[in-house]
């Protein structure tokens, strides 16, 4: 809900008026724009202001097989050389860093913008898996990762039966 749409339609004094020529609705459209480009900021992934540099959360897939958990992670933008993944004490990491320059020139009209951000996101894997056949590919701005589930681990999943309670 608006703010706009609190205000009442009619003010004392006043002819009905529309609200968009309410006192405060130039200041409140101002406001949700304002708002909306800070957390937007025309990316397509959250972001936060840490010092100097961007920092940004790609969003992420997880699913689980029998035998191995599959991670897919959205990272529009960024060259495979960018990225870094590591796996240690059964946690995965995705981190890396978008470089985006853009130049538009015209005839009266110069415009140069670079923009840098840092991503990381940390995975707390839910089972052991073999860090030897961990693979990962990426492919269009999506990298996806499989992690093989320890023999051990697989074989340690035990089926629970469900009982009705009456």
């Amino acid at each position: 809900m608006k703010f706009s749409d609190l205000l009442p339609a009619k003010w004392p004094g006043q002819s009905l008026a529309r609200r968009d020529e309410l006192p405060y609705a130039t200041l409140q459209r101002e406001m949700d724009r304002m708002f909306g480009d800070f957390f937007h900021d025309g990316e397509t992934w959250p972001m936060r202001r840490e010092g100097m540099s961007t920092v940004m959360t790609p969003q992420i897939d997880i699913s689980e097989t029998e035998s191995e958990v599959h991670i897919s992670a959205e990272l529009p933008g960024i060259d495979e050389k960018d990225i870094d993944v590591t796996l240690a004490d059964g946690v995965l990491t995705i981190r890396g860093e978008k470089k985006q320059e853009c130049e538009q020139k015209e005839e009266n009209f110069y415009r140069m913008e670079r923009s840098f951000g840092q991503f990381q996101r940390s995975i707390a894997l839910p089972v052991d898996v073999d860090e030897d056949k961990v693979d990962a590919v990426f492919s269009k701005g999506v990298l996806q990762i499989k992690l093989p589930k320890n023999p051990a681990a697989v074989q340690a999943q035990k089926k629970i039966v469900v009982k009705s309670g009456g």
